[in-house]
């Protein structure tokens, strides 16, 4: 079964290419936006600087262009290409640095909250961030909460992978009440032997595809890579498309959908598997309800 299938994303995207309203922003490395497959996206950056990546080689460069082929590659393409309408805004928090390995680059807590408060600020409705975190500290992580704060107070969904370190908790992201956490699973649905698990996770997140995904690469070659980075933008891409439908949608109520439209949640350190069709027919129950009343 294709990926996109096993979380029901296909019959959504039939009927849908999103909207350019609905602004994702995404949290990663420079988008190499001179790829082919990404010719008519619309993807822009926070602020001012080289359009693009000033490295193709580069890790940084390398997962933020697989992430964006994902979210809005032209669905002709090798990558999934979930919400190629949507306006996609790129905040790069990762160096360019050569690396001979796709290994996710590093950031910071105080570096991820100064993003996260300027893709708000800049218009963004819903976050990708696929971070690893470096160097805590209780003053950054709680400026890392606070920003996560300020995205709740205004409206804006955020979507974060879970972590690939195997390991059994949480961190100052996956913690945070407001956000949806994602975990990698392999062609069978079951969580891949990397991923991070947890009660926070279990209780609010969801597991999305991460093994053998394929999306775009940096040297016009398509690239099969897997992890919970991979997996967040399928969730990300989801919460895009159905909020394009529903455009009067609260995010509480997307939110909601998104994580618990097909059944009420047990609590367990594993998240139920995103069903993006069953979100689509709550939102849709519910929009009709409103209108008749």
């Amino acid at each position: 079964m294709k990926p996109l299938d096993l979380v029901n994303l296909t019959p959504i995207m039939q009927l849908s290419k999103g909207s350019s309203e609905v602004v994702v922003g995404l949290l990663d490395g420079p988008v190499a936006t001179n790829h082919p497959d990404l010719a008519s996206a619309n993807i822009r950056r926070v602020s001012e600087g080289v359009d693009g990546c000033a490295d193709p080689d580069s890790a940084a460069c390398m997962h933020g262009t697989f992430v964006a082929g994902v979210l809005c590659a032209e669905r002709s393409s090798s990558a999934a290409g979930i919400c190629p309408g949507c306006t996609v805004l790129v905040r790069p928090i990762f160096k360019e640095t050569p690396s001979a390995e796709m290994r996710m680059p590093r950031t910071t807590p105080s570096e991820l909250a100064e993003a996260i408060v300027e893709c708000i600020d800049a218009g963004a409705r819903v976050l990708n961030l696929s971070a690893a975190l470096g160097e805590p500290s209780t003053r950054a992580e709680r400026e890392l909460e606070e920003a996560l704060d300020y995205a709740r107070s205004i409206g804006v969904i955020v979507v974060v992978a879970a972590g690939n370190q195997g390991t059994l908790g949480s961190s100052a992201i996956t913690r945070h009440p407001w956000v949806i956490p994602i975990v990698a699973y392999d062609l069978q649905g079951r969580p891949t032997g990397e991923t991070n698990l947890g009660s926070s996770i279990g209780r609010r997140g969801l597991r999305a595809p991460g093994e053998s995904i394929t999306s775009l690469g940096t040297k016009g070659k398509p690239l099969t890579w897997g992890g919970t980075s991979v997996a967040a933008p399928f969730a990300t891409g989801a919460t895009a498309l159905l909020w394009s439908e529903f455009p009067a949608a609260t995010a509480a109520e997307v939110k909601t959908a998104v994580t618990s439209a097909y059944g009420r949640r047990r609590p367990a350190v594993v998240p139920p598997l995103l069903n993006a069709w069953a979100a689509y027919e709550a939102m849709a129950k519910a929009s009709a309800w409103q209108r008749k009343g």
